[in-house]
């Protein structure tokens, strides 16, 4: 049975992106997998006053469960009011492939699902795009679709190559297939690992630093497009206070380098209106519970381990939506 996503209490993205173009901040777009995750998303997030996407990818979906995940998403929007406020919730499908997912997430009361064709030959792109609108407007859900590809591997997302979204393409793009938000390629990139490390410079203490983001492709695109939606993905900054800590209880990173922050901070004053942060909390969450497993090895209740991961979670995204992305006050 269908179930609407205003009947959980969500919202979708149109509102929330026209206040944050015009407000000059990003909405943050949390990936989650289990519950631990999407308590310190609230949690961060009610503290703070500002409003949330919660993104899920299909793996996660798998991983959680449909039915599960819809009523997880209710008890989110329960939840926040029960913590004292309560702020717009977001349920968005993250690179959904194909026609058929997004229905089934639609149907399972997501209210906001990505269409990725990036991969795709152009037409075909907007052939898929365009089908994807078509069915989650008549729903009243919002679209993001994808213009460029971006390297790196989340999920089943695997890309070798980057290629930078055109500018050219974006205003046909956008009238064609009539998506609400675009999202674009100008340097960030999905996991741990964004950049080669032949691509970067090196700090005196040996931290990777990575290349500038591609502004200049960015001021274009607003310039084609003013005042639409624009998003960006792979945005995670790898904080080298977690990698040290992951490394230190025995966990393993080669060459981790992120995005800066203070980069995601200039994108989130222009028209980005939506920043994806998966692998920042995957880390944040390792390195926790890898601290309390190696001082504690007699541990063995998960709630002993997955509390700490959660609290370091909430530290993490309160961080990120004061700090980095400005939405905090913003609900």
């Amino acid at each position: 049975m269908a179930t609407s996503y205003k009947e959980l209490g969500l919202v979708n993205t149109k509102e929330l992106f026209a206040k944050a173009v015009k407000g000059g901040y990003a909405i943050p777009a949390y990936n989650f997998n289990n519950l631990e995750q999407l308590q310190a998303i609230i949690q961060a997030c009610v503290e703070t006053k500002s409003p949330v996407i919660l993104q899920v990818s299909s793996g996660a979906r798998k991983y959680a469960n449909a039915t599960l995940l819809k009523n997880l998403a209710k008890g989110a929007v329960e939840y926040a009011k029960e913590l004292g406020y309560s702020i717009p919730i977001v349920l968005h499908l993250d690179h959904g492939d194909s026609l058929e997912l997004v229905k089934s997430c639609i149907e399972g009361g997501f209210s906001s699902v990505m269409i990725d064709g990036s991969h795709l030959p152009y037409e075909e792109n907007i052939k898929l795009t365009k089908s994807v609108v078509e069915y989650a407007h008549a729903h009243d859900v919002t679209v993001e679709g994808e213009l460029g590809v971006l390297a790196g591997i989340e999920d089943e997302v695997v890309a070798e190559h980057s290629s930078y979204t055109k500018p050219e393409e974006v205003i046909d793009f956008v009238k064609r297939t009539g998506v609400d938000s675009l999202a674009i390629s100008i340097g960030t990139s999905h996991g741990a690992v964004k950049f080669k490390a032949e691509q970067c410079t090196r700090s005196a203490d040996g931290i990777l630093i990575p290349p500038t983001l591609r502004f200049d492709i960015l001021e274009e695109i607003e310039k084609k497009l003013p005042g639409f939606p624009i998003v960006l993905h792979g945005s995670s900054s790898v904080p080298i206070e977690y990698v040290r800590q992951l490394e230190k209880f025995g966990g393993k990173l080669k060459d981790p380098v992120g995005i800066p922050e203070e980069q995601l901070r200039r994108a989130a004053k222009s028209a980005v209106c939506k920043i994806n942060i998966d692998s920042d909390g995957r880390l944040a969450m390792t390195a926790a519970i890898r601290k309390v497993l190696t001082e504690s090895p007699a541990e063995f209740d998960p709630r002993k381990y997955l509390g700490p991961a959660r609290d370091e979670l909430k530290k993490l995204y309160s961080h990120k939506n004061k700090e980095v992305l400005g939405s905090a006050g913003r609900a």
